[in-house]
């Protein structure tokens, strides 16, 4: 097949990978270069890097809705898109002979939207998966072609997650493109009384919530690691905590409260009496350190018992 790719994130590298071994790409659609501050660079996307890798050609909308004229230019049978990042104009969707489809990270019509993986661990799901659908005018709305499922580990983040999803994603993708070829997709309606959302992240999600159990908050930190993190603020400090693990102690006291420091970890009351211990952590403007680093370290004068965080 004459195959139309568009992604941004690494996520979808190993997919496009995956189509190139037996398809040809005449086009592959992604992000525009986004400037890097610390580095006061231009950067590519991922897959923007792949094609230039295979000397493929490249496509760099700004809003594809008004600069979609290089599409129409291709002699092209399918669309294949992987997290790329904007809405896709009706008219580009149903232009390819087999239409379009999309590779997503969840069990649609589950976590329809833009962060449908890591919502998935901030909720404590106990599984994911990949779906591959055929696109519609409404984000993920699409007739289900296929589906995968895989279990979430209490050892994911969302970057070993977001690397197992995309391999199992390449994995499908070859086989539903045969099928496609060959007529044999039947193609199932979402339901959409089982319909939730994963909108993208908010800064308001970033911020850790003591409030909520130690599991939920192991969640939070899991869900958002490594980018852009969880965070709270202590002595007008704002610290990313990049790993943690449920205490097995409990306490009696006020949520938000420093309730233990120890050689590898300090501890933080939650909510239900139970207990978050910090593991790994980032000061601003600071690579990431053990715990023990910052106990040893800075922690020293800004930890102490009793303490309440946010103050």
């Amino acid at each position: 097949m004459k195959i139309i790719f568009m992604g941004t994130p690494k996520f979808a590298v190993p997919i496009l990978e995956k189509i190139l071994e037996k398809h040809q790409v005449v086009l592959v659609v992604t992000q525009p270069d986004q400037y890097n501050y610390r580095k006061k660079v231009l950067m590519p996307s991922p897959v923007k890097e792949c094609a230039l890798k295979h000397n493929l050609e490249v496509f760099q909308p700004e809003k594809i809705r008004n600069d979609n004229k290089t599409i129409f230019e291709k002699d092209v049978d399918l669309i294949v898109t992987a997290a790329y990042g904007q809405m896709v104009p009706e008219k580009i969707l149903n232009f390819p002979k087999y239409r379009s489809i999309n590779v997503h990270g969840s069990l649609l019509p589950k976590y329809r939207g833009g962060a449908p993986i890591q919502r998935a661990i901030i909720n404590g799901e106990k599984e994911t998966g990949v779906t591959i659908m055929y696109m519609e005018k409404k984000m993920d709305s699409g007739d289900i072609i296929e589906a995968k499922t895989l279990p979430i580990l209490d050892s994911d983040n969302q970057e070993t997650l977001f690397d197992k999803l995309s391999i199992l994603g390449s994995e499908m993708i070859l086989p539903v493109i045969e099928k496609l070829e060959d007529g044999l997709i039947r193609a199932i309606k979402q339901n959409e009384n089982e319909v939730t959302f994963a909108p993208n992240l908010t800064k308001e999600d970033e911020k850790i919530n003591f409030e909520n159990d130690a599991r939920a908050v192991f969640n939070q930190i899991r869900g958002l690691n490594p980018n852009p993190g969880g965070y709270f603020i202590i002595e007008n400090l704002t610290i990313k905590v990049y790993n943690s693990i449920v205490s097995t102690e409990k306490h009696n006291q006020e949520i938000g409260i420093i309730v233990g420091i120890h050689k590898d970890r300090f501890d933080i009351s939650c909510g239900n009496g139970t207990v978050i211990s910090i593991l790994e952590l980032q000061l601003p403007s600071k690579n990431k350190m053990l715990a023990r680093d910052f106990i040893n370290g800075q922690g020293k004068k800004i930890l102490a018992l009793g303490k309440k965080i946010g103050e």
